[in-house]
């Protein structure tokens, strides 16, 4: 296991931004990013208590300003978005406005930048010294780039509150994403900027949107080793996922020294999630959650900011995985055997004629195998894990077959 494991409980000051207004981030009903995972997750987490947490502290939204939009995309892109929100019929295609994945309607301009200004007000609480941690659930808008929308996102909250704590003076940050889809639109947002990191561990691009971030896609001329990619086959499950996120992961973190981690938390590498082909489960993505509360507590002074993302199982999965998110954030993860509160299970009953889950586990085995037991060339899971460590581990001093 990995000697970055979080530690026993201990509460950490947190803020949450939790805000029924980002529901207006809404495709439509056809849409698989559905705004009621967002009012799911937010229930459960109130009725387990968590927003309830004497080191919780609770925040609302904002739109963000154009301003604030500009540190990362650009003015032309940004008009575009507003144009289109106005009049819906006036898609921009060319800037994936009014497309299959980024449908347009009204209000998208206003809807985005909220979800952008929660990320901004989570930066803001840890910059400020008031929490050094802090979670936009309703964030983790990954595949939105400088001048275009992408795989359901318009404006990329997490590159801005990134680009909010560089401004402020941090030195470095490290970014973590562990969405089943690459996060090609923050990586490049930073390619050239050696003061961020950006690891993204997801699905191959050979079988899953956006069908990019392999191995040998290490960041511009000028940061070297400043992006880092781990492409899985399809099939992945929790053993060679989490061998993979520790095979990769904390070792890179150690190396590059951030003062802050910004992590996004797509969930859609969940098993009974329809828009992947990984096959992990709420156990697994817990643990890694626990795994990166250990590298901010002992790495960063405990600062972490940490998005939501991807993950369209909006039952069963998504309110699960984000609530025991917020739980490791806050320094009080919710146990796996944990039962699932009969009120919210009743609510879901009724407004969506489905069964929720029992439990706030799945049982899962998620015992994976340490990298120093050896690399094997027959694994394909070991093969992405080696591609990886051979173009980036040598940068950073690091031996790819042994540290």
């Amino acid at each position: 296991m990995s000697s970055f494991a979080s530690p026993g409980p201990a509460a950490v000051p947190t803020s949450i931004v939790c805000d029924a207004a980002m529901s207006a981030y809404n495709f439509g009903p056809n849409h698989p990013m559905s705004p009621k995972r967002l009012e799911l997750t937010a229930r459960l987490a109130r009725e387990l208590g968590i927003f309830d947490r004497p080191q919780v502290r609770m925040l609302a939204s904002r739109v963000a300003g154009d301003d604030e939009l500009a540190t990362v995309h650009s003015r032309e892109y940004i008009a575009a978005v507003r144009r289109v929100g106005e009049d819906p019929s006036r898609s921009d295609p060319d800037r994936g406005l009014g497309t299959e994945d980024d449908p347009a309607f009204a209000g998208m301009h206003e809807a985005g930048a909220r979800l952008a200004g929660a990320s901004l007000e989570a930066a803001d609480a840890v910059i400020s010294g008031t929490v050094p941690r802090a979670v936009n659930f309703g964030g983790g808008m990954h595949h939105a780039s400088r001048d275009k929308a992408s795989g359901f996102c318009i404006y990329n909250d997490a590159a801005l509150a990134i680009r909010r704590l560089l401004d402020s003076g941090v030195g470095k940050v490290a970014y973590i994403d562990i969405d089943a889809h690459h996060g090609d639109g923050t990586q490049n947002i930073f390619w050239d900027d050696p003061r961020v990191l950006t690891i993204s561990l997801h699905e191959s691009g050979l079988t899953l949107f956006p069908g990019t971030g392999f191995a040998n896609e290490i960041g511009g001329p000028g940061a070297q080793g400043s992006a880092v990619n781990v492409a899985l086959p399809a099939g992945t499950s929790d053993a060679g996922w989490l061998r993979a996120f520790h095979a990769v992961v904390p070792a890179l973190v150690q190396a590059f020294a951030p003062d802050i981690i910004v992590s996004q938390h797509g969930c859609d590498s969940h098993r009974d999630d329809e828009l992947a082909n990984l096959n992990t489960s709420v156990d697994a993505q817990r643990e890694a959650a626990l795994t990166i509360a250990g590298l901010a507590a002992r790495l960063c002074g405990d600062r972490w900011i940490a998005t939501g993302g991807g993950g369209y199982n909006i039952v069963s999965v998504v309110p699960r995985v984000w609530s025991h998110l917020m739980a490791v954030v806050a320094g009080g993860p919710v146990p796996l055997h944990t039962p699932v509160p009969e009120p919210w299970r009743e609510y879901v009953r009724a407004h969506f004629g489905v069964s929720a889950p029992l439990l706030m586990g799945e049982d899962a085995d998620t015992w994976w195998r340490s990298w120093e037991v050896g690399f094997n060339p027959s694994d394909p899971v070991d093969r992405s894990v080696m591609a990886t460590r051979k173009a980036v581990f040598p940068l950073y001093g690091l031996d790819p077959w042994f540290d």
